[in-house]
Formats: structure tokens, C-alpha cells, sequence
């Protein structure tokens, strides 16, 4: 393990993301399709927002596991906008920033997903995940 290996290393490069005006109908089947729990909110590739899965399991009546009663999450869902739900000044770190950095920020902070961010413009996402795969490796 290399002591200053940047995260660009470890992070995913294609971000799923999703615009402010996007619904959340949107959000829940891209979670749904790429099995993923977090999507940065963008406006011109530059991160306004994040948008977790658990954002919406609050709003919703039944789990994403169980799509029983979708007509009901449909209608929650167009109560609110991506705006409303998305959490706002969001942490970002830049790809040289150290993997022991950004696993210290995510130890120590709420969150388990950062996005990336290179002179202002978005060009990945670092997640608990990754960081996982990545200690997993050097056993």
C-alpha cells in the first residue's frame, strides 16, 4: 500500500448524475438500474448537490427491494423536487487527494460517498465501497 496513492486510483470516473429539474422518479430507478446509493446533482458538470438513496427511502413508503406500491411513491415523489431533498454545499476533494485523506474525511464525517472534483468540474465519485474493494486488495 503506497502511503500517498491518490484516489483517482480507486474512484469510479462515470458518474451517474442527475439535474436539479430531473424527478425523483428518475433518481430511484437510476439507483435501482446501477445499484448504486449515491448521485451527485450537477448543473454544466459542476456538483450543486448529492442525492442519496436514503434521501428517498425517507420519502417512500416501501422499500426499493418491494415495488408493490409504486402508484404511492409516485405520488410522494411528485410532491417534492430533486432540489428539495438533495443535500446542498456538499464536501468535494480533489483526485490528487491521498486515499488515507479522503478515508480519514469519510471516517470522521456522516457521509460515505464524495465527489470528485478537478478545477470545479466533476470527474468522479470516491465511496466507502471503493475504499473498501481497495483495503480488500492489499490482503
Amino acid at each position: 500500500m503506497i502511503r500517498k496513492s491518490p484516489i483517482s486510483m480507486i474512484m469510479t470516473e462515470h458518474v451517474i448524475t442527475l439535474k436539479k429539474n430531473d424527478s425523483l422518479e428518475k433518481a430511484e430507478h437510476l439507483f435501482k438500474k446501477h445499484h448504486i446509493r449515491h448521485i451527485p446533482v450537477v448543473t454544466d458538470n459542476v456538483v450543486v448537490g448529492m442525492l442519496s438513496q436514503t434521501d428517498l427511502l425517507r420519502l417512500s413508503f416501501t422499500d426499493f427491494s418491494n415495488d408493490v406500491d409504486g402508484d404511492t411513491d409516485a405520488l410522494v415523489y411528485n410532491m417534492f423536487t430533486i432540489k428539495q431533498v438533495m443535500k446542498s454545499n456538499i464536501v468535494t476533494v480533489p483526485s490528487s487527494k491521498s486515499i488515507k485523506e479522503v478515508a480519514e474525511i469519510l471516517s470522521t464525517k456522516e457521509f460515505h460517498a464524495l465527489p470528485v472534483v478537478d478545477n470545479n468540474k466533476l470527474v468522479g465519485i470516491i465511496t466507502t465501497t471503493d475504499l473498501i474493494k481497495y483495503l480488500l486488495k492489499q490482503f
